[in-house]
């Protein structure tokens, strides 16, 4: 379980194909203080399994299904990705609960500046956009954001503030953007609890 709140932003050092999937080394330093081979680590707000370190990176090894699911698969040497270890039991909660288990992939429709903040509208599939609620939570590449404006075309729109903007990897998003996407943990118990019960969900 994770929270969303951003602990660091590492690098992706080397991608290498494997059976089913490819392995992942990913640069970072913050979050290797404590991390161990077998610990979950959230890369881009997908839950992932360390599989080797050194002092300065990770591997992880992400499987096909992930690959499909996630931009993982889009990820090239040098690129950039939010990082965060895991909850800790009595540790303060700054976000929501954020399983690391992506519900979608969304496009980014526009990135705009309004004052200090910038807006970022995201083109959002059914399977988030109907546990998706204004003021809600919602997990963008991992990020706890709140949310600004709903619209009837499916866009979901977050303000961000300049400290996640900066300390983030969102500021290198544009129109056309993939991004990483799950939707609020409670929504979606309580849209699959009415659909069991006959109803439709509530779009």
């Amino acid at each position: 379980m994770f929270t969303g709140i951003v602990e660091e932003v590492g690098t992706v050092r080397g991608i290498e194909a494997v059976q089913n999937g490819r392995r992942l080394t990913i640069g970072a330093h913050q979050v290797m203080v404590d991390a161990a081979i077998g610990d979950s680590i959230a890369v881009d707000g997908v839950c992932q399994t360390i599989v080797e370190r050194t002092a300065e990176e990770f591997v992880v090894q992400a499987i096909a299904t992930t690959l499909g699911r996630t931009t993982l698969g889009d990820l090239g040497p040098g690129d950039v990705v939010n990082l965060e270890r895991p909850l800790a039991a009595g540790a303060r909660l700054g976000g929501h609960f954020v399983q690391g288990h992506v519900d979608a992939v969304g496009t980014v429709r526009r990135v705009e500046r309004e004052g200090e903040h910038v807006l970022l509208d995201v083109e959002t599939p059914a399977v988030v956009r109907e546990v998706t609620v204004l003021h809600g939570s919602i997990a963008m590449h991992g990020v706890s954001l709140t949310v600004n404006a709903l619209s009837a075309d499916d866009v979901v729109q977050v303000a961000l503030i300049p400290h996640t903007w900066m300390h983030t990897n969102l500021h290198r998003l544009v129109p056309g953007s993939r991004i990483n996407l799950e939707g609020d943990l409670l929504g979606r118990f309580v849209v699959e609890y009415l659909k069991r019960r006959g109803g439709s969900g509530v779009l």
